[in-house]
């Protein structure tokens, strides 16, 4: 069974930084490319970063750009989202998520929700003023 979990939100103080990891299980996890999404209140869900299944290439939202680095340690088989400089509007829930497709057959960054297969539960990131 593929299981999908993340981890590390919280409340955090506008300008300050927070780290999120997840961990993926039940397909090799350095063959499939991961992403980042996050809904707030009211909105749909927004497309935040996505790497590739190397980590060598990377992609990000320009309401991200900047400020958010999203990482990969195959050995460990850890996703990372790394943010920095955060700002009100980035209080939402954080979703982990693999790709449907492995590099074999697919190779491009994906920031379509309808391209990731497999989903965690989120995680709450608040960002107070």
């Amino acid at each position: 069974q593929v299981q999908v979990e993340e981890s590390g939100g919280g409340q955090v103080q506008a300008g300050g930084s927070l780290r999120l990891s997840c961990v993926a299980s039940g397909r090799p996890f350095r063959d499939y490319g991961m992403g980042w999404f996050r809904q707030a209140p009211g909105k749909g869900r927004e497309f935040v970063a996505a790497i590739n299944f190397s980590g060598r290439n990377t992609r990000y939202s320009e309401a991200v750009k900047g400020r958010f680095t999203i990482s990969r340690d195959n050995a460990k088989n850890i996703l990372y989202l790394e943010m920095n400089s955060l700002k009100l509007e980035d209080t939402a829930v954080y979703y982990c998520a693999q790709e449907r497709t492995s590099w074999y057959g697919d190779q491009s960054l994906k920031d379509n929700s309808r391209d990731y297969a497999y989903w965690g539960r989120g995680t709450q990131v608040t960002v107070s003023s």
